[in-house]
């Protein structure tokens, strides 16, 4: 046991003393203010991206703050299922999960064109229009076999997507005010356009329960959207549906973790005792999480990705974001 903690310890330390001191900020910002215009959980990913721009972790702290900005990010993904009720997905309708099917199939078709209007090669396009469309990095990494990418393509894709889902983080609740938006207009606003499930939560945190609930579910379904896109394009490539594709690459093992005990609160398996714990340990992770990832985000690399990308990237994450507007505007949700 010893073996795998002491490589991670000194990183983690470091993700909870910024945390901390993202808190502190915050309490600050109440004594002055008299309330929070920023929340620990933005506080702790603006201080991390700070030291990140100033100072390069080196090897010593780099398997900790992995650690925390992924094991630590998903355990609290699979934590918040004990606080969410599926009734809240069900209740949506099948007009809502149609819905997002047809975001994420006209994102993808906007995207591409996009991107081949600017150049970008057919596989590069293809890779950040399934980045911006299902969920980021995940999708890169898993669509990049299937099409052939290589490695040049796989690491522009995901380093301007990367740094912008942290962009996205920080200045989405800002649409709130002004779109006009309501609790649950922002968590499928946000479940549409945010690129990870856990950046979703970190999106939507400090809006309410509500939004918080709406979005991780709504993601949770634009995600499972990956498995039909890789299969499809599986086929247009040759390759078969059935190739060396891992179901755990299509459905992370934390997003089955997330169902299951959301599952287990619907039926009322789960211990009313447990719930208010698991909302707070999952708080307290999802902070010490987004100062690693400040810490593991380097802004620089806005200024190294190529300009065609960054223009892809940026105007497809515009389009992502006019449709799922419209379609929110559609359904009439309130």
């Amino acid at each position: 046991m010893g073996k795998v903690i002491r490589p991670v310890l000194p990183g983690l330390v470091l993700c909870v003393l910024v945390s901390a001191l993202a808190a502190a900020l915050e309490g600050v910002e109440i004594a002055l203010t008299g309330g929070a215009w920023l929340e620990s959980l933005v506080l702790a990913i603006l201080v991390g991206a700070t030291i990140r721009v100033a100072w390069t972790p080196g090897r010593r702290w780099t398997p900790g703050i992995a650690f925390s900005a992924k094991i630590l990010l998903e355990i609290a993904v699979v934590l918040l299922g004990a606080s969410l009720s599926l009734g809240t997905l069900l209740a949506a309708g099948p007009a809502l999960i149609g819905g997002i099917a047809l975001v994420v199939g006209l994102a993808i078709a906007f995207s591409y064109g996009i991107g081949r209007a600017f150049g970008l090669p057919p596989r590069m396009a293809t890779l950040v229009a399934c980045g911006n469309s299902i969920c980021g990095n995940s999708a890169i990494a898993a669509v990049a076999p299937v099409i052939g990418a290589d490695g040049d393509d796989v690491s522009a894709s995901i380093a301007f997507t990367a740094v912008l889902g942290v962009l996205m983080v920080i200045l989405l609740p800002a649409t709130i005010p002004l779109l006009h938006f309501s609790l649950r207009q922002y968590g499928i606003f946000a479940g549409l356009t945010v690129y990870a499930v856990p950046q979703v939560l970190a999106a939507t945190v400090t809006a309410g329960p509500l939004a918080v609930q709406v979005g991780t579910l709504v993601k949770l379904v634009r995600v499972l959207m990956l498995g039909p896109v890789v299969v499809g394009l599986s086929l247009l490539a040759g390759r078969g549906a059935g190739g060396r594709m891992k179901v755990s690459r299509l459905v992370p093992p934390f997003i089955l973790g997330f169902l299951g005990l959301a599952m287990l609160r619907s039926s009322g398996l789960l211990p009313s005792a447990l719930l208010a714990p698991a909302a707070d340990a999952a708080t307290v992770l999802t902070v010490i999480s987004m100062a690693a990832l400040g810490l593991s985000t380097d802004m620089r690399l806005l200024l190294h990705a190529g300009s065609r990308v960054a223009a892809t990237v940026t105007l497809s994450l515009s389009a992502l974001g006019a449709i799922s507007f419209g379609l929110i505007r559609l359904l009439g949700v309130g």
